[in-house]
């Protein structure tokens, strides 16, 4: 949909006046689009939107399995460890490198870029395997350095859950490497669509374990048997998903050859234009580590003023919480993403600033007359939504609250979030990696600042609720930062229109949200958790979405207008 929904938008909006003379930093298909390359896809799309689904089910079946106190803390903190490891050292340069390096090589290499490929598995594949060994064998430092907090029995519960969570390092590798090798052959589907594989296994293992440890387990009541079939049930799932990537990949074409010449394969110009992007990508992944120590010592220090663990007050909540966050933007601003990059592109070579200006001005207006209803509804429904979702089995109604109150601060980041997002990619259009690189550094000291204050200052209890406030400055300070040097680059970022239209969608949303806090309010006054929090989020978010749709048709708000138009001749046409 959101292809037409651009480009009905364009017709309505005719450029002005051409302005000719912008120049590219470098070649812009020398620049990939972390996370992953955009292109407009049906199957992608679809793929993207069951795989985040499934993703968010997964993170419902560990809450009820785990909850939100010193256990759930640990299995978050070791589920973090590989992810991060495998991005800061490899994954980061597939998404940013390879892809644009490969797809060149394919073009103007005699064997069509196979020899590359080939090399590029090779030393993947060598590094994954020393990278996994060398990452489980220091499992322990590696929990001190993303949980020093960590003391006693949660400490040995994590470092075990980190060992065998750890091994996944070689198939998260081989899935991203198997991914990118797709994405070359403008495989897009295989990669959106696998990983549901993954979050069903993961489930599953999930479920098995609160049947046979049953809920409200603790560290000093899991056994280290219990833990086992958890990890190793997690790990299969990643284990399946590189299987299913890897068999997907050869059948279309490529051949596993183990090749570890480099002489002459290009590799190293590659690594010297991607410089910045590493600098942006360690800058981030500095701030994942930030996030893991402020939370988990914060859990670990409410737990000691209680005398017992708190739930809701370390990493399970905010990790829990950053899921639900991420839903609208991985479904709505990435659909606008994919369709407007090739374009912004496209103007780039063609040197026509006021189209590029155009495009960027009509994403972020298009995605945040969906976005701005969405972020609002989480700020409201924030609360009774995570007791509705998550208070199951070792998830108790108050710890469900606190992911609640977590989500409520994280709601109001959904619009800087995004704007950040676009930006990033306008800079990735002209081929720029050293202006988002440097600027993320100043984003992610004001980040890592606010973390440790309010470690140093807030209440141990209120840390994990405020700790939103510390990623969202990344986001709002790179936002800025990035919009002043386009504004100049540019010769202005149609701010006016842009802030006149968000107005307008905030305005709109005033009545679904006064509406939707009445019945939460109201709902809130009857005996029960559950029950309650359902009723409340039907009616509120059903009614709601009814009055923003008719207040913003009686303001003529034609953002939204585009969307509902052509929902209506779709529906005509079924």
């Amino acid at each position: 949909m959101m292809p037409e929904v651009i480009e009905a938008a364009e017709r309505d909006e005719p450029p002005g006046e051409p302005e000719h003379g912008l120049v590219p930093v470098r070649d812009p298909e020398d620049v990939g689009d972390p996370p992953s390359v955009a292109h407009s896809s049906a199957v992608m799309a679809v793929g993207t939107v069951f795989s985040r689904f499934t993703g968010f089910l997964r993170t419902v079946v560990i809450g009820a399995a785990l909850g939100t106190a010193l256990l759930g803390d640990a299995y978050q903190a070791a589920e973090m460890i590989p992810y991060t490891v495998y991005e800061l050292l490899l994954g980061g340069l597939l998404a940013s490198v390879f892809v644009p390096f490969l797809v060149k090589r394919r073009i103007r290499d005699a064997d069509g870029g196979a020899a590359a490929e080939q090399r590029l598995a090779g030393l993947a594949l060598l590094a994954l395997a020393v990278l996994t060994v060398v990452a489980v064998l220091a499992a322990d430092r590696l929990i001190s350095l993303y949980a020093g907090g960590y003391e006693g029995r949660q400490r040995e519960v994590a470092v075990l859950l980190t060992r065998l969570l750890l091994l996944q390092i070689f198939f998260i590798g081989v899935s991203g490497l198997s991914g990118t090798l797709l994405n070359v052959r403008r495989r897009f589907g295989p990669p959106m669509w696998a990983p549901i594989a993954n979050n069903l296994i993961t489930m599953a293992a999930g479920l098995l374990f609160l049947w046979v440890a049953g809920s409200g387990r603790t560290p000093q009541t899991v056994t280290d048997a219990q833990l086992t079939l958890l990890g190793l049930g997690s790990a299969s799932g990643t284990m399946v998903q590189s299987v299913l990537l890897a068999w997907t990949l050869r059948s279309a074409g490529f051949r596993w050859r183990l090749r570890l010449g480099l002489r002459g394969s290009g590799f190293g110009e590659a690594l010297r234009t991607a410089v910045w992007m590493l600098l942006y990508i360690v800058v981030a992944q500095a701030g994942v580590l930030v996030t893991a120590n402020v939370a988990t010592r914060a859990g670990g220090r409410a737990a000691e003023e209680a005398g017992h663990a708190v739930a809701g007050s370390g990493l399970a909540a905010y990790q829990f919480a950053l899921v639900v966050f991420q839903l609208p933007y991985a479904i709505i601003a990435v659909s606008v993403i994919t369709a407007l990059l090739p374009r912004m592109s496209a103007h780039v070579a063609g040197g026509r600033r006021d189209l590029l200006r155009d495009d960027f001005s009509r994403g972020l207006r298009l995605a945040c007359a969906l976005l701005v209803p969405l972020s609002l509804g989480m700020l409201v429904f924030a609360v009774p939504g995570s007791v509705a979702l998550f208070a199951y089995g070792s998830m108790t109604p108050d710890g469900a609250r606190r992911i609640g109150a977590v989500l409520t601060v994280l709601a109001v980041m959904v619009v800087p979030f995004t704007l950040h997002q676009l930006l990033m990619r306008v800079f990735y259009a002209l081929g720029d990696t050293r202006t988002p690189g440097l600027i993320a550094v100043p984003a992610g000291i004001a980040q890592a600042a606010t973390a440790f204050a309010l470690l140093r200052f807030v209440p141990a209890r209120q840390v994990v609720v405020l700790l939103p406030v510390a990623y969202g400055l990344f986001y709002v300070v790179g936002a800025v930062c990035s919009s002043l040097v386009l504004r100049r680059r540019l010769g202005g970022m149609d701010g006016r229109r842009i802030a006149r239209t968000l107005v307008r969608l905030h305005l709109a949303a005033v009545p679904a949200v006064a509406f939707g806090a009445a019945v939460v309010w109201g709902f809130g006054h009857m005996h029960g958790d559950r029950l309650p929090s359902v009723l409340a989020v039907l009616v509120g978010g059903l009614g709601g979405g009814a009055l923003y749709l008719g207040t913003a048709r009686l303001m003529n708000v034609a953002e939204l207008g585009y969307f509902t138009s052509l929902a209506r001749a779709r529906l005509r046409r079924a």
